[in-house]
């Protein structure tokens, strides 16, 4: 079913989040205007301060009005080491971030990533890693877009 323009998503840019201690993977997606998700590269991750400043540039030139952090959980539902870092990475974020936040389950979604490039020509067939940050993102994005009854993507 097609997103009317009463829907509280209609039209808001989104920025999606693979958060990893080296790389974060990202993904965008203009709601009612983009025909899927895009995946739009990686930042490093490191330092708060620096990963800030990267988001807040991207956040700005893209004109991002809500963001979404993938965080990862078991199979069984329960919260790891990876899990308690990104909670702190987006307590963080949460103190200094002006537009909406909000956390999607990423269970399995690397797993799901390396699938996809194996099975497409984008990817020569293959893995690749330095890509596999920003199509996890993109997974993650399209679960929460699917989650909130945005059309599928």
């Amino acid at each position: 079913m097609p997103m009317t323009e009463t829907h509280p998503l209609h039209a808001k840019r989104f920025l999606a989040l693979d958060w990893g201690e080296k790389f974060i993977g990202l993904a965008s997606h203009h709601v009612g205007f983009d025909p899927m998700v895009l995946t739009i590269g990686r930042i490093k991750g490191g330092a708060f301060e620096q990963v800030w400043q990267d988001l807040k540039k991207i956040i700005s030139d893209e004109s991002i009005d809500v963001l979404v952090v993938g965080v990862p959980y078991f199979t069984d539902g329960k919260a790891g080491s990876t899990t308690h870092k990104i909670r702190e990475f987006l307590s963080q974020l949460l103190a200094v971030i002006e537009i909406p936040v909000y956390e999607q389950d990423e269970t399995l979604s690397t797993f799901s990533a390396e699938e996809r490039m194996k099975n497409s020509p984008r990817y020569n067939f293959k893995i690749n890693l330095s890509e596999i940050d920003t199509v996890s993102a993109s997974i993650i994005l399209e679960d929460f877009l699917r989650a909130q009854g945005v059309a599928k993507l």
